[in-house]
């Protein structure tokens, strides 16, 4: 169980740590987080970070998942055929 004083140095930790990370970065940060609390982390998580629960489970996802190349922080989504084409032809 976590308490209140471990609660409020995570909030102190992500305070530090935020402003230097990316969306993704911080996604899975605060996955990594709730995963080593275990039950109940995705929760408390969410309230020291302000990341969605919706956001840290995702994160938890892309954890079990091969990593990114290098210097992306979104997956490549394949391009639908009818955005290839310019607008009015």
């Amino acid at each position: 169980m976590v308490d209140v004083k471990d609660l409020r140095a995570l909030g102190k930790k992500v305070a530090r740590l935020w402003p230097h990370l990316d969306e993704r970065a911080r996604r899975l940060f605060a996955a990594s987080k709730a995963r080593e609390l275990g039950h109940g982390g995705v929760s408390l998580v969410s309230r020291a970070c302000g990341l969605s629960r919706v956001t840290i489970t995702k994160g938890l996802r892309e954890l079990d998942e091969k990593p990114l190349p290098t210097g992306r922080v979104r997956r490549a989504e394949p391009v639908k055929p009818d955005e290839t084409v310019g607008v009015g032809y």
